[in-house]
C-alpha cells in the first residue's frame, strides 16, 4: 500500500525547503509514497490572530492516517507548534523525523552548523585578518542560529579573543530588523567591525543593502557572510560568502531513514550531514561558487519569468474582479468555479478549493462564527479537480483531505495552505507537484490574495445585507408593517424618473384617509386607536393585494396601483367600499368599525407631467368621497 508522509513547515525558506523536498522525493522514488506538505507563511511580527490562521493548516490532518511525519525545522521556528506536532505523532503512534530542531524521543537529521561556522571563522581570520565581529542572529530558540553563534564564540574563545564579538543582535529572522539596527548603528557613528556574520543569507543581503545605503562598501570597508548558499545570495552583488548546508543531501538522508523505518529496521536516532563553507565576493574572495555563471543563466531566464509573472498577476486580478463583482454567495461560488474550470493552466490539472460550510452562512448572520481551531468535518467544494477530472459532489469529508485522491497514482507532492482572515478559517487550498510555485513564492501570493479577496467579498456582502436590512427598517412602518413615508417618497421619485424619460407606463394612485380616528382614541384609548389603524390597513392590503401600500401619515395611506389592480381599479373601489362600516361620529364605535375615505386617480400621460398631478386628483376624489360618506354635497371640481 502507498505510504503517506506529512511534512510540516513554513514556506518562507522556499529555496532550502525545495532542496530538501527534492532530495526526499528522489530518495523515495523506489517506494510508493506521497508527501503531504502542510505549510503557511506566518511571521513573528504577525498579529496573534493572523499567525493562528496560517498555522491552523497544521490542525487539518488526522495523524493516524499517516505512516509518518517530517518537521522541517529550518523553516518552522515556532516551538509550541513543533511540540504539538511531535505530541500528536506520539498519540497516533507514528514516527516523526525532525530536521533542524531536536526533541526527546524523535529522530533527528541536521547539518554540522557548528563545525562549518568555525571553518568560516578560520577563513575570515587567517585569510582576511578579521578580528572584530558582529553576529546577526535569528531567534534565541532556533537550534541552527544558536549553533552558529556558539561556533563564533567558541572560535574566538579558543583563540583568546572573546572580546572581539562586539554584539549579538536577534532579528527574529526579519530583514527589517537588520535595517533598523544598522541605520541606528551608522547614525551613531560607531566604528565598523571587520566582519558581520549573519545567521542566514537573507539577513546578509539586507545587511549589504543597508550598509550601502549608508555609504559603506561591502567588502571594501566590512566583510559580510551568510548561511544557506541560496541562489539569490549567489547572484546578489557582491555574492554572499556562505555555508552550504547540503539540504538536498539532508532530504536524501531523510528518505533513506524512512525506507528503513518502513521495513521495521532499527536506525540511529540522529544523522548529521557535513556542511561546506563557500567563500564569496562579500568576503573579498574570487568567484569560487560559480556565481557569474548562475547570474548569466538567471539573466537569460528573466524574460520568460517576467512573462510568467505577468500572466500570474492577470489571473489573480481576474479572480479578484470575478469574486468582487458577485452579489450573492451562490453567484460567487458559481462564477469562481466556472472561471477556474475554463482556465486552470496556472493551478494545474490537480487543484482544489474547499470552503468551511459556515463561510457562506456567516455572510448573512454575523453571529455565526467560523472555526479558529481546525476545520469542520465536512467541507463545501468550491472547485476540485484531480488528474483533470472534476469532483462534482458539493460536500467532502475533510478527514479525507483530497477529493478524488488516487492511492495507486505515481508518487505525488501535495501542498495544503489555509484560506483565512485573521484567525477565522475560510477553508483550504491544495496544489499538487508544485515545487516551482513553492520556490518562487507563487503559492504564498496566490493563497494570500485568495484569502484577502474572499474576506473583502464576505465583508462587502455582509455590509450590503446590513444596509439593506437597515433600509428596510427605515422604510417600514412599525405599527402596520407596511412601507412608510420614506419608502413612498423613493417610489415616487422612481415613477417620476420614468415619466421624465417618456416611458410608457400605466399606474394609478389610491388615497385612503381613516375616518374618526380621533374619536376612537378619545373614547376607547390609543391602544384601540392603534388596533383601528391596523384593521383598516389590513383591509386595504387585502383588497389591493397586488399593489404596494404605504402609511404616509397617522391615518393616511397611499397605494400605487399597477398590473391587475390598475386594470380592475373600479371594481376594487366598489369591493372595498362594500366592506366599510356605515359612517358614524357617535361614541362608542363598534369594535369592528372601519370607515375609510378613498380616492383613486389614474396617471394620464397627456395631462400629468408629474406624479404630484395624479396624487392631487386622487386626494381631491378622496375628500369628495369623505364628504359623500358624511352626507355633505360638494360641487364637482373636475
Amino acid at each position: 500500500m502507498k505510504k503517506k508522509i506529512a511534512v510540516f513547515t513554513t514556506g518562507w525558506c522556499c529555496e532550502i525547503l525545495t532542496q530538501f523536498l527534492t532530495g526526499l522525493k528522489e530518495s523515495l522514488k523506489s517506494e510508493k509514497a506521497d508527501l503531504f506538505l502542510f505549510t503557511g507563511y506566518p511571521t513573528y511580527i504577525d498579529s496573534t490572530a493572523n499567525r493562528t490562521g496560517e498555522l491552523n493548516i497544521f490542525r487539518l490532518p488526522n495523524f493516524s492516517d499517516f505512516d509518518g511525519a517530517v518537521i522541517f525545522g529550518s523553516g518552522l521556528d515556532f516551538k509550541d507548534e513543533v511540540d504539538r506536532i511531535v505530541k500528536k505523532c506520539g498519540e497516533a503512534n507514528i514516527p516523526v523525523i525532525l530536521q533542524g530542531v531536536r526533541r526527546n524521543g524523535a529522530y533527528y537529521i541536521g547539518s554540522d552548523n557548528y563545525v562549518a561556522t568555525k571553518e568560516m571563522c578560520t577563513h575570515l581570520s587567517e585569510k582576511h585578518g578579521v578580528k572584530t565581529v558582529i553576529f546577526m542572529a535569528g531567534t534565541d530558540d532556533s537550534l541552527d542560529s544558536e549553533l552558529r553563534l556558539k561556533g563564533v564564540r567558541d572560535y574566538l574563545e579558543e583563540n583568546g579573543r572573546p572580546g572581539d564579538l562586539l554584539d549579538v543582535h536577534y532579528t527574529k529572522w526579519e530583514n527589517a530588523a537588520v535595517t533598523r539596527y544598522f541605520n541606528a548603528y551608522c547614525a551613531e557613528g560607531k566604528p565598523l567591525p571587520d566582519a558581520i556574520i549573519c545567521a542566514n543569507d537573507g539577513l546578509a543581503m539586507e545587511t549589504c543593502i543597508t550598509l550601502g545605503n549608508n555609504g559603506i562598501d561591502v567588502p571594501g570597508q566590512v566583510l559580510v557572510t551568510g548561511y544557506d548558499h541560496i541562489d539569490d545570495s549567489r547572484i546578489f552583488y557582491p555574492s554572499i560568502a556562505s555555508v552550504d548546508q547540503c539540504f538536498v543531501q539532508m532530504g536524501e538522508a531523510c528518505g533513506e531513514m524512512w525506507k528503513k523505518l518502513f521495513v521495521g529496521e532499527e536506525i540511529p536516532m540522529e544523522e548529521i550531514i557535513p556542511c561546506k563553507f563557500i567563500p564569496g565576493e562579500s568576503c573579498k574572495c574570487d568567484d569560487v561558487g560559480h556565481c557569474d555563471e548562475l547570474r548569466r543563466r538567471m539573466g537569460r531566464m528573466a524574460f520568460s519569468k517576467r512573462a510568467e509573472n505577468t500572466y500570474f498577476n492577470r489571473k489573480l486580478n481576474l479572480i479578484d474582479s470575478t469574486v468582487l463583482s458577485s452579489i450573492t454567495f451562490s453567484e460567487f461560488c458559481l462564477r469562481l468555479h466556472d472561471l477556474l474550470l475554463l482556465d486552470h493552466s496556472f493551478e494545474g490539472e490537480s487543484f482544489h478549493i474547499l470552503l468551511e460550510p459556515n463561510f457562506g452562512l456567516s455572510i448573512n448572520d454575523p453571529n455565526i462564527e467560523l472555526s479558529k481551531d481546525g476545520y469542520s468535518s465536512s467541507m463545501e467544494v468550491l472547485f476540485s479537480m484531480e488528474n483533470g477530472t472534476e469532483y462534482t459532489s458539493k460536500r467532502f469529508p475533510s478527514a479525507s483531505l483530497i477529493p478524488g485522491y488516487d492511492p495507486e497514482d505515481e508518487n505525488r507532492l501535495y501542498a495544503f495552505l489555509a484560506l483565512h482572515e485573521g484567525a477565522d478559517a475560510f477553508g483550504y487550498v491544495i496544489f499538487r507537484d508544485c515545487m516551482d510555485k513553492i520556490l518562487n513564492h507563487l503559492l504564498q501570493t496566490y493563497q494570500s490574495r485568495l484569502g484577502l479577496v474572499f474576506d473583502k467579498f464576505r465583508h462587502a456582502l455582509s455590509l450590503d445585507l446590513i444596509n439593506k436590512r437597515l433600509v428596510d427598517i427605515m422604510k417600514k412602518d412599525p405599527l402596520t408593517n407596511v412601507s412608510n413615508r420614506r419608502a413612498y417618497d423613493d417610489k415616487e421619485m422612481f415613477l417620476q424618473s420614468q415619466i421624465n424619460s417618456d416611458a410608457n407606463i400605466n399606474f394609478a394612485i389610491a388615497m385612503f384617509d381613516i375616518n374618526n380616528l380621533k374619536l376612537m382614541n378619545d373614547s376607547k384609548g390609543h391602544e384601540a386607536g392603534d388596533d383601528y389603524i391596523v384593521r383598516a390597513c389590513r383591509l386595504i392590503c387585502n383588497v389591493f393585494k397586488h399593489s404596494p401600500v404605504y402609511r404616509v401619515g397617522g391615518d393616511e395611506f397611499i397605494a400605487i396601483l399597477t398590473g391587475d389592480d390598475y386594470i380592475n381599479r373600479g371594481n376594487l373601489f366598489d369591493e372595498i367600499t362594500s366592506k366599510l362600516s356605515p359612517y358614524s361620529d357617535q361614541a362608542p364605535l363598534p369594535d369592528d368599525y372601519i370607515s375609510i375615505a378613498i380616492g383613486i386617480a389614474e396617471y394620464i400621460p397627456t395631462k400629468d407631467r408629474s406624479v404630484h398631478n395624479t396624487v392631487n386628483r386622487a386626494d381631491e376624489r378622496m375628500y369628495r368621497h369623505k364628504a359623500e360618506i358624511k352626507g355633505i354635497v360638494i360641487e364637482d371640481a373636475e
